[in-house]
């Protein structure tokens, strides 16, 4: 049986590792427990490896006045007890975050952009 057998093909998480198609949709949660959004995609640099941002839906009533939130990959950390990914951040502080509706073009090229995402969570950019 070769690496891409359909059996290994539908293993797509384990203990440690998890296919990004999985993330997807996972339900982001605060400290006290708060539900805050679902990860819409991932963005992860080409070269290095590395997943720079979960992009987090947040907001909005069946899609109107959605919002979605790029969120260093370094600000969540996934806790299996809830099934979810936990953020140490409240709704008023994500409400003030860097955010992109549906329609807007981002650059995720432009390190300014980045950095001020990273600034705004306290974190170092995932390109350092």
């Amino acid at each position: 049986m070769d690496q891409y057998s359909k059996d290994n093909l539908e293993t797509r998480e384990t203990a440690r590792l998890i296919a990004c198609d999985k993330v997807e949709g996972t339900a982001v949660r605060n400290r006290k427990g708060e539900s805050l959004g679902s990860i819409d995609n991932i963005m992860i640099d080409k070269i290095t490896g590395r997943v720079a941002y979960a992009v987090m839906s947040f907001g909005g009533f069946l899609g109107i006045g959605e919002r979605y939130h790029p969120l260093p990959w370094s600000v969540l950390t996934y806790d299996p007890s809830v099934g979810a990914y936990v953020v140490d951040l409240n709704k008023k502080v994500l409400e003030a975050a860097p955010t992109f509706a549906r329609d807007e073009r981002i650059d995720w090229e432009d390190r300014a952009w980045g950095q001020r995402v990273h600034d705004y969570y306290g974190v170092s950019p995932y390109w350092m």
